[in-house]
């Protein structure tokens, strides 16, 4: 176990070494293109927000309430509308032909989507909106949150490898308590349900579980590190994009691979976190990393669908 920790550790080193070398070589040309492509004269995100920031008069809660919950909850189900059509309709095929379990939700039966939209939707408005009041506090207490300066493009990158560092961390410890038998059994199991899952099931779970691992891993970030509204609005979007995409059920071309977590929903007992860096080295990968599945967990860079390219093993005949 020392062996693998430390083995681990190393290689945790070399990742965030190599990541450090290469975002400080491309610090200052991507900080000349940010200034210079995206940002026009007259620094074109930092005008825009005062735009908007006295287009409500400077009201803090309307503005909180705007960013950390209309923003994301517009992205969440924008992307989800996109793929539940696909789900119902299987149609368009340059989305299905990315199918990870074939065969699965192929199409999705409607009744099961019609209540995982249900509850999705009611986890967000009756547990992740009332949450937000808190949250609103504490930022205020910061003092940072409703500045009239933006936060700078170096600092939005730090405080996001910071929120992912933190999501991870409390989502895999709160993910593998769940899993114990008396909490799976009256919690966690409601998620489980979809082994084959779709997006919008991302937010589909017990209030309790939505509380302990959908929503306090993404929201413990900002409130440490007091961070900006345009900051927060970036990251409950990002987060509810990819948390979407890690269910989707389609391995699709340029996004993050969903193998991961697809895999925990078919085999339950591996695979509990985002990056996967603490199921390494707590074991919880092992029969993940001796399957198929572990090949296809890279992003796609061609428009061959993967279970085509790395197809599962044909089974034995009985």
């Amino acid at each position: 176990q020392e062996v693998k920790l430390w083995h681990a550790m190393k290689i945790t080193a070399f990742v965030l070494a190599t990541g450090l070398l290469v975002f400080t070589a491309l610090a200052n040309s991507v900080s000349w293109y940010v200034h210079n492509i995206w940002d026009p004269p007259g620094h074109f995100w930092q005008t825009t927000w005062l735009k908007f920031y006295y287009l409500f008069d400077g009201k803090e809660w309307t503005i909180f309430l705007l960013g950390a919950a209309l923003v994301p909850s517009l992205a969440f189900w924008c992307f989800n509308g996109i793929l539940m059509v696909a789900d119902v309709t299987g149609k368009p095929a340059f989305i299905t032909r990315y199918r990870i379990q074939l065969g699965k939700n192929d199409p999705v039966d409607t009744k099961k989507l019609r209540q995982a939209i249900y509850i999705a939707l009611c986890n967000q408005f009756f547990i992740s909106l009332p949450m937000l009041v808190p949250m609103f506090y504490i930022m205020k207490w910061w003092g940072n949150t409703f500045s009239k300066e933006l936060p700078t493009f170096y600092w939005f990158l730090v405080e996001l490898s910071i929120f992912t560092l933190i999501e991870e961390i409390l989502f895999y410890y709160t993910h593998r308590l769940v899993h114990l038998p008396l909490l799976y059994k009256h919690i966690h199991k409601k998620h489980h349900e979809w082994t084959a899952p779709i997006g919008v099931v991302s937010v589909y779970a017990h209030p309790v579980e939505h509380i302990l691992s959908n929503t306090l891993p993404v929201m413990t970030g900002p409130m440490i590190m007091g961070s900006h509204i345009v900051s927060i609005a970036a990251w409950f979007s990002i987060a509810l994009i990819t948390t979407s995409i890690s269910h989707c059920g389609y391995h699709l071309p340029f996004l993050p691979s969903p193998e991961f977590h697809d895999f925990h929903h078919l085999k339950f007992n591996q695979c509990y976190g985002v990056l996967g860096v603490l199921d390494y080295l707590h074991g919880t990968d092992t029969v993940f990393r001796q399957t198929k599945a572990f090949e296809r967990h890279r992003v796609l860079l061609s428009l061959t669908p993967l279970s085509e390219s790395i197809p599962d093993a044909p089974r034995r005949a009985e």
